[in-house]
């Protein structure tokens, strides 16, 4: 029961102490941030067909065996899940979507990486903004075949396996790490050690997203430590997700934003 109050109590607390762009003090989140915005009002009428897909699945009775290999599903507690669940309750919504689409683009964008592929919504957004490779790892076989439906991205390589043994091989031949989005596991180990894995492979241009930092008090506390890391300079907090900067010549600081 109280996995399921906490994501409540802890918007609670970010609706009390969330700042909009009138707060800001500082003039590069305060550019990021109204970037951000435009973006959005801007891309209205960009990626349809994503959400086309999205309407797909949604509308899908297809069923499938799904691995858990972290912290698992509030809401989906059985192995055996529909596919149309699974986009419901496990895809970030097109805000978010978009959102990871903007931090991406901010980047050179030509080593892009997504831990947790799911069924590829938000990897089709990053894609579109990719100017080189986007490596997406799923470890279940069942949602990592159902990502590569058509439209299938072409700059995409899609990994299948666990994150433990697929994802440094990878780091070690691809490198540095532009951007990327850890959504996967949601286990306080896990998501430190895929966070400390990209880590040495970034510079000062790259820019990490993590997703669901509230959903549960794990996240919350790997959230709290990450931003601790003294690589880390600036982290702006959008409730569903965090956002990672590592340029040296800005002041460490953290932000949470409304959204």
């Amino acid at each position: 029961m109280k996995r399921h109050f906490y994501p409540l109590l802890s918007y609670l607390h970010y609706w009390l102490v969330k700042e909009d762009q009138y707060a800001l003090q500082s003039p590069f989140v305060f550019d990021v941030y109204n970037g951000l915005l435009g973006y959005i009002q801007q891309s209205k009428g960009k990626d349809l067909e994503i959400e086309e897909f999205r309407k797909t699945l949604l509308s899908s009775d297809q069923t499938c065996e799904v691995e858990d290999f972290g912290a698992g599903s509030i809401k989906l507690t059985k192995p055996k899940r529909k596919i149309s669940s699974v986009t419901k309750y496990s895809t970030s919504s097109r805000k978010f979507s978009q959102l990871y689409q903007f931090f991406c683009s901010k980047t050179p964008a030509l080593n892009v990486y997504e831990l947790g592929t799911c069924v590829g919504i938000n990897t089709r957004y990053l894609a579109q903004a990719t100017k080189g490779t986007l490596f997406t790892f799923e470890g279940s076989q069942a949602l990592w075949s159902q990502s590569q439906e058509i439209p299938k991205p072409e700059n995409t390589h899609f990994v299948l396996g666990n994150l433990k043994n697929s994802l440094p091989y990878i780091l070690d031949k691809n490198h540095p790490v532009d951007f990327a989005l850890l959504d996967a596991n949601h286990t306080f180990q896990a998501t430190l050690e895929y966070f400390e894995l990209i880590l040495p492979k970034i510079k000062e241009s790259s820019i990490i997203a993590i997703a669901d930092i509230h959903w549960s008090k794990e996240m919350n506390r790997a959230w709290e430590k990450i931003k601790s890391y003294p690589e880390v300079v600036i982290s702006l907090d959008f409730f569903e997700c965090g956002i990672l900067f590592f340029d040296k010549t800005l002041s460490k600081s953290h932000y949470t934003l409304h959204y």
